[in-house]
């Protein structure tokens, strides 16, 4: 599968962006309002589904981005062409480092916004990289994730008895380096792979059909035979292993992200993106559709928004703890409508969002 230009923008990126941001939704205000666990065991399933591949597929779409943005650079092979793509990358890195530290001064502790800075970072030295490369990368990234969550105490830095909830030492070199790298909520040893994969699959021809079929027909396979040999193999270790090891090792949740979560995730966010641009290309002129494309075009916009707006609603509604799924689930549909409603009037009039725009301004 050779790279070929693609003229025309992929409104069905911009579509799956609008999903991701809301299964991101669903994850953040679940655990912002403490309603994890709080509701029937099918509403736990459903909220769990997001857990980890929303913002897995939300990086990948990063890279094809990334891919699509420097696909003249990269074909062409002009020297100053790809300088001025590198140094825009690293402006833009550092733009959403900066804002993601913000937002966690602003006690955001979630934030994915400065380990995005890290991927764009990278990302700017791999413009003319082969794809052998990438995939070499990403190998190298993925072992070395697994062997230092083994031979590491991966809670290190999390608080005792909020662990995942606060870190104690982020804002000293030791625990920011480890954060970053090591255990943070989206480190780049090894989260980066999705990135390097959104940069593969950028590559390719994705409004070409044939393409599409073959990338959705491995993903299906490997997510079901990754979920398969998951549960397999944590049931086989049990002989050997505690539950929380086994666990440890083989599940496929974002915490820790092992082997089998970032295979299995990759896998979940192909099919997503794939899906995404065939409901696009069959259903464009429909309202919701078009009205979904806008959402995800302003989903750096909205990011921002849910940490302020979001957080600042509930704070005021003094639901902040103890919340149910319930009630989770019909504030962040709530929030969501309310963003489309806020994406279709913005883009009558303009064609960024406020915060797309900033960082276009800062970065070009």
């Amino acid at each position: 599968m050779t790279e070929q230009l693609q003229s025309k923008r992929i409104e069905g990126l911009d579509f799956a962006r609008a999903l991701a941001m809301f299964g991101m939704l669903i994850v953040n205000f679940k655990i912002i309002m403490g309603a994890t666990g709080r509701g029937p065991d099918w509403l736990i399933w459903f909220t769990e589904l997001f857990e980890g591949r929303a913002s897995a597929t939300f990086v990948t779409l990063a890279g094809i981005g990334v891919a699509l943005m420097t696909r003249k650079a990269r074909n062409g092979g002009d020297l100053s062409t790809i300088k001025e793509n590198r140094l825009k990358l690293s402006k833009r890195s550092a733009f959403l480092f900066i804002l993601g530290l913000l937002l966690y001064v602003a006690d955001w502790t979630g934030d994915i916004l400065h380990y995005y800075g890290i991927y764009m970072l990278i990302a700017s030295f791999l413009i003319v990289a082969s794809t052998k490369l990438m995939i070499f990368l990403s190998s190298f990234f993925l072992i070395t994730s697994q062997v230092l969550q083994v031979k590491m105490n991966y809670l290190k830095g999390w608080h005792p008895d909020q662990p995942f909830m606060e870190y104690l030492d982020f804002w000293t070199i030791e625990g920011f380096i480890r954060n970053l790298l090591f255990n943070g909520y989206h480190p780049v040893f090894p989260w980066i792979c999705f990135f390097l994969l959104g940069m593969i699959l950028g590559r390719l021809n994705l409004s070409e059909k044939a393409i599409r079929n073959k990338m959705l027909i491995i993903s299906i396979f490997s997510l079901i035979t990754i979920e398969v040999l998951s549960q397999v193999l944590m049931r086989l270790s049990l002989t050997m292993l505690d539950v929380n090891s086994a666990e440890f090792l083989f599940q496929t949740g974002p915490i820790p992200p092992n082997i089998l979560y970032i295979l299995s995730n990759s896998a979940s966010a192909t099919i997503v993106i794939v899906v995404s641009i065939y409901i696009v290309e069959k259903f464009a002129r429909q309202w919701l559709i078009q009205s979904l494309i806008q959402t995800g075009q302003l989903t750096l916009t909205h990011y921002v928004s849910h940490v302020f707006i979001g957080v600042g609603i509930l704070a005021l509604l003094n639901r902040l703890e103890n919340q149910t799924l319930a009630f989770s689930l019909v504030f962040t549909l709530l929030f969501f409508v309310a963003s489309i409603l806020f994406s279709v009037l913005w883009s009558k009039k303009f064609n960024r969002g406020p915060i797309e725009w900033v960082m276009r301004k800062m970065t070009n």
